[in-house]
């Protein structure tokens, strides 16, 4: 037992009361068939009881601050150890979360550079060093002689920008025997007050600045002594530390004996790690707060259609809604004064009209406005507030989130003025070394980051200093490189990042812990990873294993497969079909198992594409002029239409820069009016030849509980409408909407349709349990009463796609709707399954079932981002016919893939690279997969001949004109 994790009676979802042993120590595949039960095994009952059982291992008080799993259910787990599981979600939507604070490379830095950092004076340049007391007042009596008269306070920072009340702080520096004290830049007289409450409780979370007024100065016909000022000054210095800040009237200068200009009396203080944070205020931008980025409002979003008269809804966001007639009334009456109407085209309006519109006026005008409703009428005389005006004091003052994003709609980021988008003050990013800032520095990809720590010039106390600070951020950096993401800037934020990159930078994190007797449980790490890096990854979780690791991989990546130690296969199909365990042991012993699915693709008895037709490309191509976006390198790729066209090559090549940001983004603009911003390019042709662009990517289908994938493909309306025309619903007057669970009418009144209720639990996690009332079914009982063919709705939702094929096969449009989810591979998924429960792979085969439900003019752009997320050799069969169906319909297939199956198929490919990042954004190759594969410059190429050899004579067929 000491050496194996030991299952009995695994139960959970869909699994079959399975036994199971699994060798500890090694490297441990599970794979099988998309909803097989591959995930339920390895994170819903191992990784679960692993972590439920540790955390439960803690006290009370610190089991307040984790999440405990639900106990999954299964007899017994024997062997368990911690677990920790790495999964292929986003890591982190937070803007101000980057490779650099998440992979805490950052952190490292921010040490680095507070302590060796050389600082230099934002305005001339020079060195900053230190400054002398003697320096200090020299600098003061120079400001003291330009002046002409006033008071002048010698002030000691106390407390800077913390948290809290102080009113032992404040106390006693009134016992010291000062009489006044400066809190938050407000001078206020203590010396008669007996209770110093002077920051109140309400406001304990705010941060607040506290400074003691050392000396006090009327500098009217008084000359000022030598000696008082600097007397006051080294007071103040003892007293803060070496800091002293300046009042004359409204102008402050600080002053400080660490880090001072004396030429643009600048101080930028003693650094610290903070000061080199963008979310701490020490170290923040003012005005963009550390985010590089500010909002504003366009005139174009605002506008889309400027050919559009404010009549014809030229105006967007007033163009419909609550106060859209209202406004109308308002603008005929601007529009009487500045002499425009509301039937005037917006360009043919005059700047200044259009000023006036946008921006408002001061002028008072007067409107007359009848409401249409009420038959009533008033007028008044105002000002004209503006469109943006209007939209931005409703998006400060309201506290409704829906309508902030409504509004956001109008809005568009820019890099912040003041920062230029560097995040952080001037002052710090004139810290530098080797003569680069902090963000310099993040501004670089890991592997130039390398470089660039790895040749650092230093001096000996620098060098004493830095040298355990520079081991940390240098290993950090290479388990990056080490798991193929040497592409990726540290400044990248992380909300951009693909499932598979912020898991990689997890796995890489976590090899960084150097933890021992450790289960580690990850979900598809290849997800993205081009063939070439697959080595490093296997590389990388090698050494998480030698290192005394159990690792378990969910995987359908053939490399990582065929690399494992001990391999189980999850079968024989999915859904309730699956949940078995088909074959188990070492990859000698399953690929003879006559039994699996796997095993047949594995040792060549089945491939992907055997009963695949390539075409011969035609003549018409979208093409892309000048593509410069990012790192693209002025490229000029070309698309045939009516083909499947895979664009391949390494992680961070361009990939997506190319197809989402340029082309996706031209096309969606062209056809839908749409406001996307297109990276850079010369120009885009062929568009003539197209007639709309679909694009399907990974993003959720919904964000509630109560999105689910039949509502999503439109079926659940077909099923509520049969439910409506029983007979017992028209006897009781029942209509659509009563089997809706998101209406109150029939839904469950307890747990408002969403068929369990939320126990909180103090200290404890909450607690979700089955809903006492419905048990549910997410319905109110007279509802529930409703039958149609002897179901009820519930039961209705508790089908699988499979079983509701059978159940409506004589009903035409739910049976299309459901057969194309089970086309896609989906027959598996619960027909009320929530859209929170479904993978990234998965709710993008749901999209494509959407839109092959839909009609098709055969001349739509079909874009997808990595569709083979998450599919089995077989599931990848079934995308490849429907791909090919799509195709054969006169359709063009633009596929982002690094899936050998799909590439070898493809009708065209264009190759990017070499490399990732700064290196890449070439072509490398572009042609049919036969010439790429005879590329000698290309990586994917390489790996292509391989697959290619493997096939069986793929057939070429000419295109049909």
């Amino acid at each position: 037992m000491d050496n194996k994790i030991i299952i009995k009676g695994a139960k959970q979802h869909n699994l079959k009361n399975i036994d199971l042993e699994i060798p500890k120590n090694r490297l441990v595949v599970i794979t099988g068939l998309s909803g097989s039960g591959k995930s339920t095994l390895a994170f819903d009952t191992i990784f679960a009881e692993g972590q439920r059982r540790y955390v439960e291992s803690l006290s009370a008080y610190a089991r307040q601050f984790l999440q405990i799993m639900d106990k999954p259910d299964v007899d017994s787990i024997e062997g368990l150890s911690p677990a920790i599981a790495i999964q292929q979600k986003t890591t982190n939507k937070n803007p101000r979360s980057t490779v650099g604070t998440i992979t805490e490379i950052y952190d490292y830095m921010r040490l680095l550079y507070s302590k060796i950092g050389t600082p230099y004076c934002p305005n001339c340049n020079r060195e900053i060093s230190y400054q002398s007391l003697d320096t200090i007042v020299s600098s003061i009596l120079n400001i003291v002689n330009i002046k002409d008269g006033g008071i002048m306070y010698i002030l000691s920072p106390i407390v800077k920008e913390r948290k809290g009340t102080h009113e032992k702080t404040l106390q006693d520096l009134k016992e010291d025997g000062y009489s006044r004290i400066r809190v938050d830049k407000e001078i206020i007289d203590v010396s008669e007050r007996d209770h110093l409450d002077i920051i109140p409780p309400q406001e304990r979370h705010l941060r607040h600045s506290i400074e003691a007024v050392i000396d006090r100065i009327v500098m009217e016909n008084t000359t000022i002594e030598k000696d008082r000022i600097s007397e006051s000054v080294q007071t103040a210095i003892e007293k803060s530390g070496g800091i002293v800040s300046v009042l004359f009237g409204k102008d402050e200068i600080l002053f400080s004996q660490k880090n001072s200009c004396p030429n643009c009396n600048i101080s930028i203080g003693e650094m610290e790690p903070r000061s080199f944070s963008f979310n701490s205020p020490f170290g923040a931008c003012g005005k963009c707060h550390g985010l590089g980025i500010e909002t504003e409002f366009d005139p174009d979003l605002i506008i889309p259609d400027r050919k559009l008269s404010i009549l014809d809804g030229a105006i967007k966001p007033w163009s419909s809604g609550q106060f859209s007639s209202f406004r109308t009334s308002m603008l005929k009456d601007v529009g009487k004064r500045f002499g425009f109407n509301l039937n005037t085209p917006i360009n043919r309006l005059s700047k200044n009209q259009l000023d006036v519109i946008l921006y408002g006026t001061d002028l008072r005008i007067k409107y007359n406005y009848t409401s249409k409703s009420s038959d009533s009428s008033w007028e008044y005389s105002g000002k004209f507030e503006g469109v943006i005006s209007n939209l931005q004091r409703i998006f400060n003052e309201t506290e409704s989130e829906s309508k902030r994003e409504e509004i956001r709609r109008f809005m568009i980021e820019k890099p912040c003025e003041s920062c230029k988008g560097q995040r952080l003050k001037k002052e710090i990013l004139a810290v530098k070394i080797n003569g680069c800032s902090i963000i310099d520095v993040c501004n670089l990809s890991v592997d130039k980051v390398i470089d660039f720590f790895r040749n650092l010039t230093l001096d000996v106390s620098s060098s004493i200093i830095s040298k355990q600070i520079l081991k940390e951020i240098n290993n950090r950096l290479q388990f990056l490189s080490n798991v193929g993401l040497n592409y990726l800037t540290l400044n990248r934020n992380a909300g951009t990042l693909s499932g598979g990159e912020s898991q990689r930078i997890r796995l890489a994190t976590q090899i960084g812990t150097n933890l021992t007797g450790v289960l580690y449980v990850l979900d598809e790490p290849t997800i993205g990873l081009h063939q070439r890096d697959n080595k490093l990854l296997i590389n990388t979780l090698f050494k998480l294993r030698d290192i005394g690791n159990t690792v378990i991989v969910v995987e359908h990546d053939e490399e990582i497969i065929k690399n494992a130690d001990w391999l189980i296969d999850i079968g024989p199909k999915a859904g309730v079909h699956g949940g078995q365990v088909i074959a188990e042991g070492e990859l000698e012993n399953v690929l003879l198992n006559p039994n699996s699915i796997t095993a047949a693709y594995l040792n060549g008895k089945k491939t992907v594409n055997e009963d695949y037709k390539r075409i011969v490309i035609g003549e018409k191509f979208l093409k892309i002029a000048g593509a410069r976006e990012n790192n693209l390198k002025n490229i000029s790729p070309s698309f045939p239409l009516g083909a499947i066209t895979a664009v391949t090559g390494v992680s961070g090549s361009g990939k997506s820069t190319l197809v989402n940001d340029i082309l996706f983004n031209y096309l969606s603009n062209h056809f839908y009016k749409s406001k996307y911003k297109v990276g850079i390019n010369d120009g885009i042709s062929g568009v003539e030849s197209v007639d709309k662009v679909i694009g399907i990517d990974q993003a959720p289908i919904g964000r509630t509980p109560r999105s689910n994938a039949i509502t999503y493909v439109n079926a659940f309306t077909y099923i509520r409408d049969l439910f409506a025309k029983t007979q017992l619903s028209r006897e009781r007057g029942y209509k659509m909407g009563r089997f809706s669970f998101n209406l109150p009418s029939g839904r469950c009144d307890m747990c408002d349709g969403a068929g369990v209720r939320k126990i909180e639990m103090q200290f404890l996690p909450d607690v979700y349990i089955t809903c006492d009332q419905c048990k549910g079914n997410r319905y109110n009982n007279d509802t529930l009463e409703v039958r149609y063919k002897r179901k009820n709705i519930a039961e209705v939702l508790d089908m699988t796609v499979e079983e509701a094929l059978e159940f409506f096969k004589n009903n035409i449009p739910i049976k299309n709707k459901l057969k194309l989810l089970d086309e896609v591979g989906l027959g598996y998924l619960h027909l009320g399954q929530s859209a929170t429960t479904l993978s990234g792979g998965e709710a993008q085969r749901i999209k494509l079932a959407t839109e092959l439900s839909k009609k098709d003019s055969g001349n739509t752009v079909y874009i997808l981002d990595e569709p083979t997320t998450g599919l089995h050799f077989a599931d990848v069969k079934k995308l490849l016919k429907i791909l090919t169906r799509l195709r054969d319909l006169g359709n063009t297939i633009i596929v982002i893939e690094h899936n050998l199956d799909i590439i070898s198929s493809a009708d065209w490919i264009i190759d990017l690279g070499p490399e990732g990042g700064n290196n890449g954004g070439y072509i490398i190759s572009t042609g049919t997969p036969e010439s790429v594969s005879n590329d000698p410059k290309s990586y994917t190429g390489k790996f292509l001949k391989d697959k290619l050899n493997s096939v069986k004579n793929n057939e070429i067929v000419l295109k049909n004109s």
